[in-house]
């Protein structure tokens, strides 16, 4: 029976001259986060982001805010898609795939993943605000595609309806929250990597 045999934490580190961040993550946790990237509702998304996915998770970042906020957001997901893919470790007894369709009031969104080693990033959403608190929207996709490229996953995220920005951002990571809870999950079916080549 595949189960899991090790502890899937991870603490990783990196530091610019744009920016200065450190990750702790566990896989299998309780959902407990302290964040802070300096912008505020970048902050609630990974708050929403952990506390959906049931993943323990402290970020902290100092960036070249008064430049703008890419670099934050860039480097934000570079290390936490690194932290990812370390804690995940040999992908043995996994599920590798994971999908939610997830509502939040008028928002609708599907996200799904592959832990299957390779990058991928698939994007359709157009947000109707151009900023939602001190996070400029644009940079949304900035972050998964950081995150997807240094994770090695395919993400696909795609926005089914929605009218607020607000709505529409938090059901992404929530939905991308609780796709990755499912991927990095156990099957007792699975006593190797679920792959025909036998690796991932």
């Amino acid at each position: 029976m595949a189960k899991k045999t090790a502890s899937r934490e991870c603490t990783k580190k990196r530091e610019t001259k744009e920016t200065s961040i450190e990750v702790a993550l566990d896989l299998d946790g309780t959902g407990e986060a302290k964040i802070d990237s300096g912008i505020g509702f970048f902050d609630h998304m990974l708050e929403s982001f952990a506390k959906h996915g049931l993943f323990n998770l402290n970020l902290s970042c100092e960036g070249d805010l008064l430049v703008d906020g890419h670099h934050t957001v860039e480097d934000c997901g570079i290390v936490l898609g690194e932290a990812i893919k370390e804690a995940v470790g040999d992908k043995i007894g996994i599920r590798r795939y994971g999908s939610m369709i997830l509502p939040m009031d008028d928002a609708l969104v599907l996200t799904a993943v592959d832990l299957c080693g390779r990058p991928y990033l698939s994007f359709e959403a157009d947000f109707p605000t151009e900023r939602i608190g001190y996070l400029d929207t644009e940079l949304v996709e900035e972050f998964f595609h950081a995150l997807a490229y240094s994770a090695g996953m395919n993400i696909h995220v795609k926005v089914i309806s929605g009218r607020n920005s607000h709505h529409i951002c938090e059901a992404m990571f929530k939905s991308f929250a609780r796709s990755l809870d499912a991927a990095t999950s156990y099957d007792p079916r699975i006593t190797d990597v679920l792959s025909t080549k036998g690796t991932l």
